[in-house]
């Protein structure tokens, strides 16, 4: 039988409600990101520059949109006959069929598909984080520990740390705690929700989790610590490099600016490990005789006519004369017309904001919901 070493499950089903209208009509993965991506553009591109070739995406809510953005995976050379990219949402089978109930059981009832390619080890991933990471090296890093299973961690700040799921190590990097958002930290390594786990191990311990009524059938509350309560072999893999959880209207934001500084971690222009994204092949940006651009990211199909300054343009969107867009996040197809003023501000897709109209005081992120017909003045949430 043909085998895979190692094959990817991307958890692409949440709801964001967090985002607010954001994810009203879309999948949190597929909300724009940086201009010209999607955030699921960023695990799928780590896949790719990692020389993972099958990779399974849990699709749940709102699925429309991130299925057609990733199509046949084309974008990120998923396109392949035995393995490549698969939309796996939840399905009726001879014993019934349940919505997925949590991360773990997302997992559980796509058994057949991760056998179908019997996999050494199983790489499970969220798939609405914002990093570049090879996983090459955290394979190698699980081999070279003999691991049950890998856990990628980052520090965080210890003032921050009651916000993450905790793990706490020995020296050797072996895990022999896990805390769920403490109140009162042991450590600041924080999970990334990046797991590589040894496929018959993993099978073991989700069955065994589907045994229990009272688990909530996920990774982080149930199996995980259940791994460690039998004596699983865990450990820690420390990532150093950029990674946002673009959770809320506030971190989105945040990470959308981190694009624009100087000494941003998460460098989008280097040669390899590239970041891909569906090319759509529209026309150059315009920009007008009388523009002003400054430390701004301004994609194909634009047209600026006004000033743009410290913000993100994405694709299709009009600035019109004196209109001023600073500190802010425009998302596709937005119009902003002549002598509107738009300050921190994120501007939903195909919204519009009228002649002469102001959004955002900026001291608070204004968020204008996708197809808004903005006619007053909106200074605040």
């Amino acid at each position: 039988m043909r085998k895979k070493e190692i094959i990817a499950m991307v958890l692409a089903g949440g709801q964001g409600t967090r985002l607010k209208s954001l994810t009203k009509n879309n999948a949190k993965p597929a909300v724009p990101f940086g201009g010209k991506y999607r955030i699921i553009d960023f695990v799928l591109s780590n896949c790719a520059n990692s020389s993972i070739d099958t990779v399974g995406v849990l699709t749940q809510y709102q699925p429309l949109i991130l299925n057609a953005h990733i199509g046949i995976g084309m974008t990120w050379d998923l396109d392949r006959k035995f393995g490549g990219v698969r939309i796996l949402p939840p399905y009726q089978h001879e014993a019934g069929g349940n919505w997925y109930k949590g991360t773990a059981d997302a997992i559980y009832q796509n058994m057949n598909y991760i056998d179908y390619y019997n996999p050494e080890y199983v790489l499970v991933l969220s798939g609405d984080h914002i990093y570049k990471m090879d996983y090459n090296l955290m394979l190698d890093y699980h081999k070279e520990k003999n691991a049950d299973c890998t856990i990628a961690v980052i520090e965080v700040p210890i003032e921050e740390a009651s916000r993450f799921g905790i793990m706490n190590t020995h020296e050797d990097g072996r895990i022999y705690e896990f805390e769920e958002k403490p109140k009162k930290p042991k450590s600041n390594l924080a999970s990334m929700g990046i797991y590589i786990f040894n496929w018959n191990r993993l099978k073991h311990f989700l069955k065994e989790d589907q045994k229990d009524p009272t688990s909530s059938n996920d990774f982080g509350k149930n199996v995980i610590p259940r791994m460690l309560k039998e004596g699983a072999k865990l450990y820690a893999y420390r990532f150093e490099g950029y990674w946002k959880d673009v959770g809320t209207v506030e971190s989105y934001w945040e990470a959308n600016m981190d694009l624009l500084k100087e000494d941003c971690q998460l460098d989008l222009y280097e040669g390899v490990n590239k970041i891909y994204a569906v090319d759509y092949s529209l026309p150059p940006q315009y920009i007008g005789p009388e523009a002003v651009v400054e430390n701004s990211m301004i994609v194909d199909g634009c047209t600026v006519y006004g000033e743009v300054k410290n913000s993100i343009i994405s694709r299709g969107v009009y600035i019109g004369k004196n209109a001023v867009v600073r500190d802010s996040v425009i998302l596709q197809d937005v119009r902003i017309e002549d002598g509107a003023t738009v300050i921190k501000s994120v501007v939903g897709n195909g919204a519009r904001i009228r002649e002469g109209i102001t959004v955002g005081n900026g001291k608070e992120i204004v968020l204008v919901p996708e197809k808004r017909d903005v006619k007053e003045n909106i200074l605040e949430e």
